[in-house]
């Protein structure tokens, strides 16, 4: 089986109030004609907070406008990725900020089986860092609320941090649950500095969604392939945990998207095939 290749969504098409990453409001379903086009697998959807009520992931009537879309065209949703959680941390300190944010959290689980949505990413990075043990300890009940559902639902709550391993290792420890799981991005490791050898090493056992990106060390996203990131290291430590999930092109974009994603989807589609290779091998 062949592991499927996506795009985060709003790098096909013009981008949305000028921002660099956001789902894009009124024209989200241009992306999937796009997506078919270039020979894609999957779109993963972006919750942002600030327009989180117009995202049709949040309703009955839009997540069957997604549903209708993926049929029509052939590429699927199966992740989230929820940056509203960035703006709006569930391990916030503020009752008001936390509260409003779990029960978001919850209505994604509730209508993630219509679509097949095995993922949805949590964000703890940037200003949703994990920067305390008060934080730790408030996300983890935050999440331990809500297991029960994401396990009758088949969801993964794959938690993307900027920890250490061995900090992200010790993290993951606390969840008994195996619905908690690990969101890699390639390139923001390596924009931290870290070693995808020691991290695989620490929880890549805990896998279930990949970002695929390059960084500087420090810095910023660039193109595939001229940043920072370790893609040889990666893929071969990779190759050993049998990795059967998807991997999803958060790679960088400029004002129009679709020829410069086009240039770096070929760039790491043969990583991709060679590494499925070897697997079946």
């Amino acid at each position: 089986m062949k592991n499927k290749i996506g795009v985060m969504q709003g790098r096909l098409v013009p981008k949305y109030r000028n921002q660099y990453q956001s789902h894009p409001v009124g024209y989200w379903d241009k992306e999937f004609d796009v997506a078919a086009r270039l020979g894609l697998d999957l779109i993963e959807f972006i919750v942002d907070f600030d327009c989180i009520e117009e995202n049709p992931l949040m309703s009955a009537d839009g997540v069957t406008r997604v549903t209708e879309v993926a049929a029509r065209t052939g590429v699927q949703v199966a992740s989230i990725c929820a940056d509203c959680f960035m703006a709006a941390p569930l391990h916030s300190a503020d009752p008001m900020v936390a509260q409003p944010s779990l029960a978001y959290l919850r209505r994604l689980i509730d209508h993630a089986p219509r679509l097949g949505i095995s993922d949805i990413v949590i964000p703890c990075v940037d200003q949703s860092s994990l920067r305390s043990m008060e934080d730790s300890a408030r996300f983890v009940a935050a999440l331990e609320s809500v297991l029960d559902e994401a396990g009758r639902n088949g969801v993964n709550l794959s938690l993307e941090t900027d920890l250490d391993p061995q900090s992200f290792a010790r993290l993951l420890e606390r969840f008994e649950s195996p619905r908690v799981t690990v969101n890699y991005d390639t390139g923001n490791s390596a924009s931290l500095g870290y070693d995808p050898r020691e991290e695989l090493a620490a929880y890549g056992n805990k896998i279930s969604d990949i970002h695929i990106k390059d960084r500087i060390k420090g810095g910023g996203s660039v193109v595939l392939g001229t940043g920072n990131t370790d893609f040889e290291g990666f893929f071969d430590a990779l190759r050993p945990l049998d990795y059967q999930g998807f991997f999803i092109l958060q790679a960088y974009r400029d004002d129009e998207g679709v020829e410069i994603f086009n240039r770096q989807l070929e760039w790491i589609r043969p990583y991709i095939e060679a590494y499925g290779a070897r697997i079946k091998g």
